[in-house]
């Protein structure tokens, strides 16, 4: 008897999609999914077989997830060029480096296992934003599906073709002493060989390939992850650490003495370095990045403009694609270097490469030139449950609390509301630099709060309290993951 088809509408996220495995989603579902994205494809395409990159993350249920996704883009006539165990931007690459129409990734990035996902894309460089997904969401619940001839064939060893682009093009001068920690993710097999190539000496972290994950999850902002690297920066005397997610598209950052850098303060360096050889440049960042960008005095000096953007990778690749923007720089470590750099997709690993330049074109350790920039206050990023189908509610309810609060001139902390940004939920900051922010989660049923200070502690500690208080008393919200 044939499996029924299990297929949760939820998984269908703003710009991926994911699900627990056999709870959320079987392998029926995940067949007609690789059905509804080749039907998908075809009509973007107009081709009758329009040749699709797979590839897959390591992961111990992975490799049969990818084979049901597979066996609906046949169905479909697509023709599939499977690079094998990959990282999200080695998938990317291959749509560039073969010339490919499309691209399948299965991965759920660093959720914790259990997880299963796809991330997708037809244009070069861009993956599904929500009004793809949202189509891709309809074929596939309606089972409008195409029918055609599709093949198959195995790209053997493009892993190498994707590490030597890297290391050709990033040579470095200097010996830098870089602590480079995978979670056992898949990132383990790629980042300490091309980190290596271009001339650092890697001190290895978790990089064998463990799909339990014994340790902690491969995600950058896991504080576990974050300590275990911190440690070994302080052991070894390194010059920097890296930390990479489940599928390399993200990197994490702790200097030489041990301290985590934010990553849009990361960007923010990245941008200063760009911006004395880039100048008139545009950098994208999101609304949960620090507020330094807008009032830099070196971006400013080199006339750079920052825009600030909708959180989330498909969001800030595309602004940075349509505004042929030189980076794009997320909160979260997802980093996008277009034309010249990069091909506009985020690549935890170009990232860290990025970083490595900057010490490299500088004769200073990574805590003095973190020290230049101006101290600012900052809370990590927190997620209060709250349920998929009342989270974009709340935070409407949000949006309209914030403008009345700007309105009437209440007063948080001692001072009024400046400027309100509600591109992506509602960020609202004040006079002196301060702001917060409250949105709703793209992939989990939770909303995300941040705030920051240029000020002090106390006003960052503030501000988070009065979010904390209103959001409460829409009696909509639950537990904190991490609360300050």
């Amino acid at each position: 008897m044939s499996q029924s088809i299990k297929i949760d509408p939820f998984g269908f996220r703003e710009y991926d999609a994911r699900w627990i495995y056999e709870k959320d989603i079987n392998e029926p579902g995940i067949t007609n999914l690789g059905k509804g994205l080749g039907t998908q494809i075809k009509e973007h395409t107009k081709k009758e077989n329009p040749r699709v990159i797979v590839g897959h993350d390591y992961r111990s249920y992975s490799e049969n997830i990818k084979s049901a996704l597979k066996k609906g883009l046949l169905s479909t006539g697509c023709f599939i060029e499977d690079v094998g165990l990959s990282l999200s931007p080695m998938v990317y690459f291959a749509q560039f480096n073969l010339d490919a129409d499309a691209i399948a990734m299965v991965t759920a990035s660093h959720n914790e296992n259990g997880w299963t996902g796809v991330k997708m894309g037809i244009k070069k460089g861009l993956t599904h934003a929500p009004e793809e997904m949202k189509e891709l969401k309809e074929i596939t619940l309606n089972q409008n599906f195409t029918e055609g001839n599709g093949n198959e064939k195995q790209i053997k060893d493009f892993d190498k073709v994707y590490k030597e682009d890297l290391i050709n093009k990033n040579k470095l001068k200097k010996k830098i002493k870089a602590v480079v920690a995978c979670g056992n993710g898949t990132a383990g097999i790629f980042a300490p060989d091309i980190l290596r190539g271009i001339g650092c000496e890697v001190i290895e972290l978790d990089c064998d390939l463990d799909w339990n994950f014994p340790k902690y999850n491969p995600n950058p902002e896991d504080l576990e992850m974050l300590h275990a690297i911190v440690k070994s920066v302080k052991e070894n005397n390194a010059d920097i650490g890296f930390g990479f997610d489940g599928d390399g598209d993200r990197v994490g950052v702790i200097d030489n003495e041990g301290n985590e850098i934010f990553s849009d303060k990361i960007g923010l360096l990245i941008a200063r370095n760009l911006s004395n050889s880039h100048k008139n440049s545009k950098f994208i960042v999101d609304v949960k990045s620090t507020g330094l960008y807008s009032t830099d005095k070196i971006l400013n000096k080199n006339q750079c403009e920052t825009l600030y953007w909708k959180t989330g990778h498909s969001h800030i690749k595309r602004k940075v694609h349509n505004e042929k923007a030189l980076a794009g720089f997320e909160k979260s470590g997802h980093f996008f270097f277009n034309q010249p750099l990069g091909y506009g997709y985020d690549d935890g690993i170009n990232s860290a490469i990025q970083v490595c330049h900057l010490l490299n074109n500088q004769d200073k350790k990574m805590s003095e030139i973190i020290k230049e920039l101006p101290t600012t206050y900052q809370s990590p990023t927190m997620a209060p449950f709250c349920k998929d189908e009342e989270k974009y509610k709340v935070v409407e309810e949000m949006v309209r609390e914030f403008k009345k609060i700007k309105d009437q001139k209440i007063k948080i902390d001692n001072q009024e509301i400046k400027d309100i940004i509600t591109v992506n939920g509602v960020r609202f900051s004040f006079e002196d630099g301060s702001w917060g922010l409250i949105r709703a989660s793209s992939n989990k049923p939770s909303l995300v709060v941040v705030t920051e200070s240029p000020t002090s502690d106390e006003r960052k500690l503030n501000i988070f309290k009065f979010i904390d208080k209103t959001l409460m008393k829409t009696g909509k919200i639950g537990e904190y993951d991490q609360k300050i």
